[in-house]
């Protein structure tokens, strides 16, 4: 099989790299494309720990060089395997920092034969805020992105960035200042946190956007200390008084024998103290509402930036929903044609949509035909598992969880299970309730259409004059022989759900 068959991947774009070489690891992430949700092909890390020593010594350890040069070296050779048209180099504060960060800088660009972006703190902080606006909907907050060697603090409202600042209180800098105790790091940290008043106080209230490796592992723990269901980083979110009782628990587990400290590297198991004591002394002088994990930092950010205007403004969610149904749905065009429809007929069943909730249902209806491969017995369990676990942005967990209830009852039918109740849980009785709903409602539409354009457009509901039905979907008469037992069947179904008297009217 040559390249040019696979249809796997979206036509018309190219791969494009980045090396992120950050004061505790060096990744290289190679994208599908310059895309507005941008899908991993490739992603590598290793821990080279430049910035260790930075706070003693001014200097990287020589050690930790070799480490990431060998990786840079490998990094390159790994670009062009992917067939990345295009490889970004950036560096942060390691670099930036370390008395012999030029010379490595130098010896870095001659192995890569590009030029690395050695980013400023300020520059540093844009990009991670850029990292958040790019996969949240409507941001309004204050992004905090703990590296190595650094912490960057900015406010996001919309697509609208302030005024960056960078502290140093990376987790690896902190660890080596305060020597193993974490009364030095809180005072450390409390000391250089009052810098950054004015940009915390004006968070108040809203919402603080945790962007970095260990505070993502913090989250990833805290998932599996309550057992939480779905283990997707991109928009976790707890509550300022359950984080800061979390984070105190953190701190004095640092030699814990629980398993579920176990779902976190050993590397970083060794940092979690001093990222949570970073993070308490930053949500202590910012008091947000929520506290909300982001997958997204500086390399989606700096990606971000080089999109047109045109393309910064589409949804993600969006985006990425429209791309998986080029890639997997038997007509993407009638997905498309679901998603504006459904609209609609969502009002006759008393349901009035906010803007997030109409996001999520036309993503929804984008991806009700990504599983039509998968054995019939299946589907619905496919369905399920591909949208809770894919890699999309813009949306919460409670949609994500819709959107994912939404396809499994359309295709395993209108009742709860086992498959079922982890996420029910996550979504709340609302968003359940109206994912059978919008399931019911295609599981009747897709009896017209076979999964093809052309039908649905010209369905409609409308209020009844026949006293003993509630609602009528009206049918063109040349449909008529759409007509039989399992489309009675399913509209039967949401009959029930809706306690609704429905019928077809052909005409």
């Amino acid at each position: 099989m040559v390249e040019s068959e696979a249809q796997g991947r979206l036509p018309g774009i190219a791969p494009v790299s980045v090396i992120d070489i950050g004061s505790n690891s060096v990744r290289l992430v190679v994208y599908e494309g310059l895309a507005r949700s941008p899908t991993i092909l490739f992603n590598e890390k290793v821990l080279c720990g430049l910035g260790k020593g930075i706070a003693l010594t001014g200097k990287m350890d020589e050690g930790s060089v070799a480490r990431a040069l060998a990786a840079l070296h490998r990094f390159k050779a790994l670009s062009a395997q992917a067939r990345a048209s295009t490889m970004y180099v950036l560096a942060t504060a390691a670099a930036r920092e370390a008395s012999n960060g030029p010379d490595f800088i130098h010896k870095a660009e001659t192995i890569l034969q590009r030029k690395i972006r050695v980013l400023s703190g300020g520059e540093e902080a844009k990009f991670s805020a850029l990292g958040v606006v790019s996969g949240f909907y409507h941001p309004d907050g204050i992004a905090g992105d703990l590296g190595g060697g650094s912490l960057e603090l900015i406010d996001i409202n919309e697509r609208k960035i302030g005024e960056g600042i960078t502290l140093p209180l990376g987790g690896l800098r902190l660890s080596e200042y305060a020597g193993g105790s974490l009364a030095k790091a809180h005072t450390f940290a409390r000391k250089h946190v009052r810098s950054a008043a004015k940009i915390l106080e004006n968070g108040a209230g809203r919402t603080f956007y945790a962007v970095g490796g260990t505070w993502r592992n913090i989250a990833k723990l805290h998932m599996e200390m309550t057992q939480y269901p779905l283990h997707m980083m991109q928009g976790y979110e707890v509550s300022l008084e359950a984080m800061m009782t979390f984070l105190e628990q953190v701190e004095v587990a640092r030699d814990s024998k629980d398993p579920a400290f176990q779902a976190v590297s050993k590397h970083r198991r060794t940092l979690l103290p001093f990222g949570a004591v970073a993070m308490k002394e930053v949500l202590g002088a910012m008091k947000p509402a929520i506290i909300s994990f982001s997958a997204q930092g500086v390399r989606e950010g700096y990606l971000y930036s080089l999109l047109s205007e045109g393309e910064r403004r589409a949804d993600p969610l969006l985006s990425a929903a429209s791309e998986l149904a080029i890639l997997r749905a038997r007509s993407p065009e009638h997905a498309r044609e679901l998603a504006e429809w459904t609209g609609n007929a969502m009002l006759y069943f008393g349901i009035t949509e906010t803007d997030e909730e109409a996001r999520y249902r036309q993503a929804a209806c984008l991806l009700a035909d990504i599983s039509w491969r998968a054995h019939p017995d299946y589907r619905g369990l496919q369905a399920l598992n591909l949208i809770a676990h894919s890699s999309f942005v813009g949306i919460s967990h409670p949609g994500r969880a819709f959107i994912a209830l939404a396809n499994y009852h359309r295709f395993e039918g209108l009742n709860d299970d086992g498959s079922t109740a982890p996420l029910a849980r996550i979504a709340g009785p609302q968003f359940a309730e109206r994912a059978k709903l919008l399931g019911g409602i295609l599981r009747v539409v897709y009896l017209f259409s076979a999964s093809m354009p052309g039908v649905v457009k010209n369905l409609t509901f409308r209020k009844s004059f026949d006293p003993e039905i509630d609602l009528e979907l009206v049918v063109p008469s040349e449909y008529q022989d759409f007509a039989g037992e399992r489309l009675d069947g399913r509209m039967q179904q949401l009959s029930r759900l809706t306690n609704k008297r429905l019928a077809f009217c052909f005409e």
